[in-house]
């Protein structure tokens, strides 16, 4: 089987299912982890709207009572890219086995080019994971993630964290369930963002308890079982740090992008007609942001 051949360039709306690819198939964002705002151009204000004192006692007057108080937060994103050169035979190799059936690939992409864009589509997936959680803006392609917003900000409700383990974290993830106000406890989209670190202590404590779902010991858990603490959804996001958990509506919390925005770019430049090699270059533009509502309503642990 010859060489295929590499004519892929997508920009603007056209790159948007790509960029969509890149940015939101992450397990965060893939599993409804938070809101998304698909059309955002550069920033976007979120309003925060805070009501008190609305209801008072009958007259035959119109009596103005309550105050409401709106105050913004406002959403900025980043523009990123991505350029790398790379031997395109291994992706030969892979494309050519997938076309035998040899390959788990769900979907195959009809053009050579979108299967290597589906490659990188990964990777980029996983630090955009990786930065909305635990991203610090002073390195480079990264932004501030939400953790390092937490610590900035006061009115988030600090939980100092210890080491997790199978033995202590019911009584960890306890101490989260005790900070939260009383303003979001009970609400329906609130969840429990946990690490891998404390999923896994946890699965393994659950275990030991009465042995399991159905006595089935270390074997109840298929990774698929949706959990909960105390009645509230565990999510495991797994860009936060270990030993790092949140408490948060989803609803509170925000990542911006703009699928449609001319800056977008997906390409993939095949230098071998040119330069006489066997390589590519992989260029892809995208821009992203994250920001969250109300901080005195969110529980951070660390």
């Amino acid at each position: 089987m010859s060489k295929p051949t590499i004519t892929t360039s997508y920009s603007g709306a056209s790159a948007s299912k790509f960029i969509a690819a890149q940015l939101l198939e992450g397990s965060t964002l893939a599993n409804g982890g938070m809101e998304i705002m698909p059309n955002v151009k550069h920033k976007s204000v979120i309003q925060k709207v805070d009501v008190s004192g609305l209801i008072a006692n009958a007259t035959c007057d119109f009596t103005d009572a309550g105050t409401v108080a709106i105050s913004e937060r406002v959403i900025t994103l980043e523009e990123f890219q991505v350029n790398i050169k790379f031997c395109t035979k291994q992706f030969v190799d892979s494309w050519e086995s997938a076309a035998l059936g040899s390959s788990t690939f769900k979907n195959m992409p009809a053009a050579f080019g979108d299967f290597i864009i589906a490659n990188f589509a990964n990777q980029i997936a996983a630090s955009v994971e990786s930065n909305i959680w635990a991203g610090t803006n002073s390195v480079a392609g990264s932004i501030d993630g939400f953790e390092t917003l937490w610590a900035a900000d006061t009115d988030v409700i600090d939980v100092t964290a210890g080491t997790v383990t199978a033995s202590n974290v019911i009584a960890e993830l306890g101490k989260i369930l005790d900070a939260s106000p009383n303003a979001v406890y009970g609400k329906e989209d609130l969840t429990l963002y946990v690490s891998k670190n404390i999923m896994k202590a946890y699965v393994r404590a659950l275990a030991a308890q009465g042995g399991g779902y159905e006595n089935r010991v270390n074997m109840w858990y298929d990774m698929n079982t949706p959990l909960s603490f105390d009645g509230v959804p565990l999510f495991l996001a797994e860009g936060l740090s270990d030993n790092t958990a949140a408490l948060a509506q989803k609803s509170n919390l925000y990542f911006g992008t703009n699928l449609v925005d001319d800056m977008n770019t997906v390409r993939v430049i095949d230098t071998s007609e040119t330069l006489g090699d066997q390589n590519a270059r992989f260029v892809s533009r995208f821009s992203y942001g994250i920001q969250y509502g109300f901080g005195n309503e969110i529980v951070f642990y660390s």
